[in-house]
């Protein structure tokens, strides 16, 4: 449906299908969102402040012909956001060995560049996203709406590659190399070695980096600013988690409490000592 003809995000109300509510499924806790829930051939999440804005870049996806994310069906009668499920798998909260595949690596990439090329020219209108309350993040003048959250855990997974997105909960104004850039963070990874999950202590993240780069596509110069960015963003994440712990809780407090913190300092001070092999192995 063109977006000329759509019921407007904040009016859409959601009317099950016969017998579907006897199909109810709880999905796995992330971070933030608790008591998400697959009804059917939905997925019910509580209503957040967001909600309206991601329905509207939802929409535009959906417009420009981008498959890999849910479609925006409405507000159920609990007042839940609706949403298409996007089947598939996806790694849980310790990504498991499936999760390295080289293939799946390149996938992820080109799966985010996509994304990126759909989402060119949205301007959020009726509903824009909300702003960040500390310092700007210089990220967001180019306007483009990324999903910024790409972490295994919301990559949907069919036949070894990456087919969709979901969890856009913390989408917003950005770069496409910025996104991109927090995408090879979680899936290369890119942090201390002593973080790293159980099972993946022998992968090699300069490998990996290249992998995921090529199939992204950076430029050379994209390619040389990967340490200084990634060390300025995981300044800002820092600054962000521990004033979302405080003034919001919930998940944002138990992250901080089971050491984020500690890890993305650590993450900071791996991209410091390891810049030059970092630019090293994605240019030469």
């Amino acid at each position: 449906m063109s977006s000329a003809h759509r019921v407007p995000v904040a009016a859409r109300v959601y009317v099950p299908a016969p017998g579907e509510a006897s199909d109810v499924e709880l999905m796995p806790a992330g971070d933030v969102t608790d008591g998400v829930v697959r009804v059917g051939g939905t997925i019910r999440r509580p209503h957040q402040p967001q909600s309206l804005a991601v329905a509207g870049y939802l929409d535009w996806l959906e417009d420009a012909g981008f498959e890999g994310s849910p479609r925006f069906l409405g507000q159920d009668d609990q007042g839940r956001d609706v949403l298409t499920f996007v089947p598939g798998q996806c790694a849980g909260a310790l990504p498991e060995a499936w999760a390295q595949s080289a293939d799946l690596l390149a996938s992820v990439g080109r799966l985010v560049r996509r994304l990126h090329t759909a989402s060119a020219g949205y301007v959020p209108r009726d509903h824009p996203f909300p702003r960040s309350p500390l310092r700007p993040d210089p990220t967001e003048a180019s306007g483009l709406i990324c999903h910024l959250d790409v972490t295994p855990q919301n990559v949907v997974v069919r036949d070894g590659l990456a087919a969709g997105l979901v969890d856009f909960d913390l989408a917003g104004p950005s770069t496409a190399f910025h996104d991109s850039l927090n995408t090879a963070m979680h899936w290369v990874p890119l942090r201390d070695p002593s973080d790293a999950w159980p099972g993946w202590e022998d992968q090699d993240p300069f490998r990996r980096l290249r992998l995921f780069a090529d199939a992204y596509g950076w430029s050379e110069e994209e390619r040389r600013r990967v340490p200084g960015a990634g060390i300025d963003a995981a300044e800002l994440s820092y600054e962000r988690m521990r004033h979302n712990a405080a003034t919001l809780g919930g998940g944002w407090a138990r992250m901080w409490q089971d050491g984020v913190g500690g890890l993305i300092n650590r993450r900071r001070g791996w991209l410091e000592a390891n810049a030059r092999p970092l630019v090293a192995a994605l240019t030469l």
